[in-house]
């Protein structure tokens, strides 16, 4: 209890600081994750070559690296700045910003396939009566692909969200304050190393729990009877 009541505010903002990041790596991973499952299916071989490449470079590159890279490459090398440089918490934001791009761009790789898994669960035939009604490759892919794609692919996406939020710790290489920095900060300070283990693995199962289970009913209730 001592723990809680000299750690408590910190604990509760390292978790917002974990939940920011991962909703916001969610949001641009799915939205970018879709955009490359379309390129992966669309009949442009030069498009296809280009999104498998980045799959294999992606998903087989340790998210430390990448993370590392937003930080050092962009930033420090290349002098990438993603928040004002005059604002008093540019390091902060800036930091916050590249770990969400890194998670985003590595998290990607993993909705995109995932998608690509449900696109080929849709039946020839779906698409090629979109077609016979005049519809381009994009209209046929947004309106019947797409729909039917993400009901199948419910659970994985969930999966897949569940492991963003646990690579969330990964932004603690570049001093993002989430909940594996303070963590390592209380081992460091306070000799409670089973009590604080315990405190902050219950803080992820409270935050990957709900994920599962909500995507495993919403995948039983949205799947679709072939």
């Amino acid at each position: 209890m001592d723990l809680i009541s000299t750690y408590g505010a910190d604990i509760l903002k390292a978790f917002g600081t974990t939940l920011e990041l991962t909703v916001y790596s969610a949001i641009a991973s799915l939205v970018f994750g879709t955009v490359l499952a379309g390129l992966r299916v669309c009949p442009i071989p030069v498009a296809r070559a280009a999104v498998t490449v980045y799959i294999t470079i992606f998903r087989n590159t340790p998210l430390t690296l990448i993370i590392l890279f937003c930080s050092f490459g962009l930033y420090q090398s290349m002098g990438v700045k993603l928040a004002a440089s005059n604002s008093p918490t540019f390091l902060v934001d800036n930091n916050f910003r590249l770990a969400v791009l890194g998670l985003s761009v590595y998290t990607s790789a993993f909705v995109c396939e995932s998608i690509r898994a449900g696109i080929n669960t849709v039946p020839l035939g779906q698409a090629e009566a979109g077609r016979s009604l005049g519809l381009t490759f994009t209209q046929n892919l947004r309106l019947i692909v797409l729909p039917q794609a993400f009901r199948a692919v419910v659970a994985p996406l969930g999966s897949v969200l569940s492991a963003l939020t646990r690579n969330t710790t990964i932004s603690s290489v570049i001093g993002v304050a989430e909940a594996a920095l303070l963590m390592k900060t209380m081992i460091e300070n306070e000799a409670a190393l089973l009590t604080i283990g315990g405190i902050f693995a219950l803080g992820f199962l409270a935050l990957t729990l709900p994920i599962g289970l909500l995507s495993g009913y919403l995948g039983k209730r949205l799947e679709v009877v072939r």
